[in-house]
């Protein structure tokens, strides 16, 4: 998935690199390893062995280069913000210490900051990063708008980003597992049931369809006839349909009557409501 620039980031909350590998700097500390436990709100959930073999290996030899992000939790225990695969790898190295930035902060901005210096290496799947912003939404409230400020991009992408959590799991995991882009993702959001999104998305993983293979599927296949002809048949209002639906992020649909019709605009959950209400308003 393309990733879009994210502003200053933690380059503004981080000391430069070589600063930072100075014992003098008052902004780096040294922690003990065994003090630090992980972040229950790291978007991150799949860490490669063999990257993890790597860094350790990487880190014996060069040493830190960029020192991890914490909070203080009490009782001399530190939560991680950012940097879990350099205090895994500094775990695995059998090191007693690591280089350290604290930071106060609560529970919201650590798992903007976590999501925003994982975008920024481009170290998270699509499904992590749906996962996290639904998280952001669900747990903390935050609108899309919100969110989009936060990491620097367009509420449309938070938008089509979170769509995915609606997949099936099987889904979800091809796209985990990278057998499944992005690209991909969207074409299979838009058949109407889950049980047609998994065949199709199993004939696209056996048969290593191309993005745009798949569309062309979704226009042949048995899995777009049997939504019906008058479904299949484009309207006079179709444009106006795709230009809505990129608009807010999400399915529209503008359904005629014998006196006017109505615009039927759909949505997953109360904090997306929030945000196409937001984009309507505003």
């Amino acid at each position: 998935m393309e990733k879009k620039a994210l502003g200053r980031g933690l380059d503004a909350l981080l000391p430069p690199t070589k600063p930072a590998l100075r014992s003098e700097s008052p902004e780096v500390q040294h922690l003990r390893v065994d003090a630090i436990v992980p972040n229950r709100y790291q978007p991150r959930q799949m860490f490669p062995p063999q990257e993890l073999a790597e860094l350790t290996a990487s880190l014996k030899q060069s040493g830190l280069l960029q020192p991890i992000l914490v909070r203080r939790k009490g009782d001399g225990i530190y939560e991680l913000i950012s940097g879990e695969r350099r205090w895994r790898a500094a775990k695995e190295a059998g090191l007693e210490t690591i280089q350290a930035v604290i930071r106060n902060c609560g529970d919201e901005e650590s798992v903007v900051l976590a999501l925003v210096e994982n975008l920024q290496r481009a170290d998270l799947n699509p499904m992590e990063i749906a996962r996290a912003y639904h998280r952001m939404m669900n747990e903390f409230g935050l609108t899309q708008d919100i969110i989009a400020q936060r990491v620097s991009c367009e509420r449309s992408s938070i938008a089509n980003v979170v769509r995915l959590i609606h997949l099936p799991v099987e889904i979800q995991q091809l796209i985990e597992s990278n057998q499944l882009s992005m690209g991909h993702a969207k074409v299979i959001l838009g058949l109407s049931g889950q049980n047609e999104q998994l065949r199709v998305a199993l004939l696209v993983v056996s048969k290593a369809l191309s993005v745009r293979e798949t569309e062309k599927l979704m226009g042949s296949s048995l899995a777009a006839k049997k939504r019906g002809a008058k479904e299949l048949r484009r309207t006079p209002w179709s444009d106006v349909e795709e230009r809505l639906q990129k608009r807010l992020g999400t399915k529209v649909m503008i359904q005629n009557g014998r006196r006017g019709g109505k615009i039927v605009i759909h949505y997953f959950s109360p904090p997306e409501l929030d945000g196409i209400l937001e984009t309507l308003l505003n």
